[in-house]
């Protein structure tokens, strides 16, 4: 049964981008070879009232960025997943979504039902996912806590006022969030993760360079997407991750793009000069 829907609140800046991954995430589960289910993104794009992102399909006036980006935000996305997943199969029972935006992980993956998961953004953001999953009547099968706050901020205040608990290992989830952090704003993201973060911890997250091909793409969309590239950690995912403890597996994206069948996106491929490259990573505190 649906509920009557309520108009969702607008989502404005950076916030938006989220309906762009919406967008692909919803064009993924319509393949007959998804790489995951998401039955939910296209309610979160319904919402919108915006006709493009809305439609959710490949056609001639999707933006070039949405096609550009389609196969690595489908792969990273399998690939988080199944981390995510594989920590709480192993014990883990408290999750963090950092700058969760549309994700609905918490209602499509198979949780554990003693899974304690948490969703950190803008109170913006949250407002226009609760809006949505109640007009769909969309309940999760773990613990969700949504948690209002801002990254830049004191964060894991809020985080453990809502019931977090550093004691615990936690698998953390950084998804699409690095290259739109400058060095230090990086550091301070992960020093804030590694002091709040148990001995047996894992992290999953992606990170890309810049190139030429994707500066294209993201200007005919809007100068802000020009300007939210700072470009994150200064120094490669294993050294970064290893200076603050945790024991890095880095992989190329073009390798896991292989070996889940799909080809190597345009904006990642190291054989064109336009590119740059992109990686998903673990990190493990040892215990």
């Amino acid at each position: 049964m649906t509920n009557s829907p309520l108009p969702a609140p607008k989502l404005a800046g950076v916030a938006t981008t989220s309906l762009g991954v919406a967008a692909i995430r919803a064009q993924e589960h319509r393949r007959p070879d998804r790489l995951f289910a998401d039955p939910y993104a296209q309610h979160f794009l319904d919402a919108s009232g915006d006709d493009i992102l809305a439609a959710g399909t490949q056609t001639a006036s999707t933006p070039e960025l949405f096609t550009l980006m389609a196969d690595q935000v489908a792969v990273r996305t399998r690939f988080l997943d199944d981390v995510l997943t594989s920590a709480a199969r192993a014990g883990t029972t408290q999750t963090v979504l950092l700058a969760c935006g549309m994700d609905a992980r918490a209602f499509r993956l198979d949780w554990p039902s003693t899974t304690a998961l948490f969703e950190v953004d803008f109170a913006d953001t949250l407002a226009y996912r609760a809006a949505v999953l109640s007009a769909h009547d969309i309940t999760a099968g773990c613990r969700r806590t949504e948690v209002p706050t801002d990254l830049r901020e004191d964060w894991p205040v809020a985080l453990c006022a809502a019931g977090f608990d550093p004691s615990l290992p936690t698998a953390w989830l950084m998804e699409g969030i690095l290259y739109a952090l400058t060095s230090d704003a990086a550091d301070l993201l992960l020093e804030r993760v590694t002091a709040n973060s148990a001995p047996g911890s894992t992290l999953a997250l992606d990170h890309q360079e810049d190139s030429e091909l994707l500066r294209g793409a993201r200007a005919a969309l809007s100068e802000e997407l020009v300007d939210m590239w700072h470009g994150g950690p200064s120094e490669g995912l294993d050294s970064w991750l290893a200076r603050y403890g945790w024991q890095p597996e880095v992989h190329a994206l073009e390798e896991v793009t292989t070996g889940y069948g799909r080809p190597v996106p345009p904006p990642f491929d190291p054989q064109r000069p336009d590119a740059g490259r992109s990686w998903l990573a673990i990190g493990r505190l040892p215990r």
